[in-house]
């Protein structure tokens, strides 16, 4: 099939400002409007592989996701799912990061089509709402609580059984095998800073014994006031997620020694 022939597919089955540039042998650049919430183009290839038709990003695309999110995050939580569903919707296949798709029977407007409604589906998970976002946050920071506390020494969702039957005082984690248990919250924004707060200090009324973890989303985007409350009752603040993963780490490490 020529050159002419498949732009002209390309054309027919996307829009008409499709493109196709060489790059060397039998190696095409597809050029497309499509553009990613920032402004940037789409990255697709159209190349030669092993007797077939591929197209690819070779990477571009969640390079490009990983400048404004962590790139664990796209491996797990509600961005993993986004991502596996639109893959597995448009038959693409992911090479350790590259996203490819073979041309079947040389039908390569259908083939384009699929690829760039996969890429633009994937691009979606910048696109969550704030309430999505948050949600996707205490998930990330679940995870990660989960990848380094050994899980006999981990409980989720914790609450005082003597005092608090009807559980609503609870903690997202507590873990055991101290001297005093630590209590881990997730702190997505005001509300949640408020309950762990007024949780807290119904464990002191109660007399138990413990230490606290609270770890923000973005503690800059919390209300002052709750801020300066919330820290004169947890023991050990985070600003963030994001930005203290090691920090956390190592702060769990001496805890579960301590």
């Amino acid at each position: 099939m020529t050159l002419e022939t498949i732009e002209r597919q390309f054309k027919q089955r996307v829009c008409e400002k499709v493109r196709l540039a060489g790059e060397g042998l039998e190696r095409f650049r597809v050029f497309t409007p499509f553009q990613f919430e920032d402004g940037d183009h789409l990255a697709i290839v159209l190349r030669r592989e092993g007797g077939r038709w591929v197209l690819s990003d070779e990477g571009h695309t969640y390079m490009h996701l990983t400048y404004d999110l962590d790139e664990r995050d796209l491996l797990k939580g509600t961005r993993a799912k986004i991502i596996t569903n639109a893959i597995s919707a448009f038959f693409v296949e992911d090479r350790e990061g590259e996203l490819t798709l073979p041309v079947p029977d040389e039908q390569f407007g259908d083939a384009l089509y699929s690829f760039i409604q996969a890429i633009l589906r994937i691009s979606d998970v910048t696109f969550l709402s704030r309430e999505r976002v948050r949600s996707t946050f205490v998930e990330d920071f679940r995870a990660f609580v989960a990848e380094k506390v050994p899980a006999n020494r981990l409980t989720m969702d914790w609450h005082d059984p003597l005092h608090d039957p009807e559980a609503k005082y609870p903690a997202d984690f507590k873990i055991n095998g101290m001297a005093k248990p630590l209590l881990v919250y997730a702190l997505p924004g005001d509300d949640r800073v408020r309950d762990a707060t007024i949780s807290l200090l119904q464990f002191e009324r109660w007399g138990l014994s413990f230490r606290s973890l609270g770890v923000f989303e973005d503690q800059e985007q919390v209300n002052r006031k709750v801020v300066a409350r919330s820290s004169d009752v947890f023991e050990k603040q985070f600003s963030s997620l994001a930005a203290n993963r090691d920090r956390i780490e190592r702060y769990f490490a001496e805890s579960l020694l301590s």
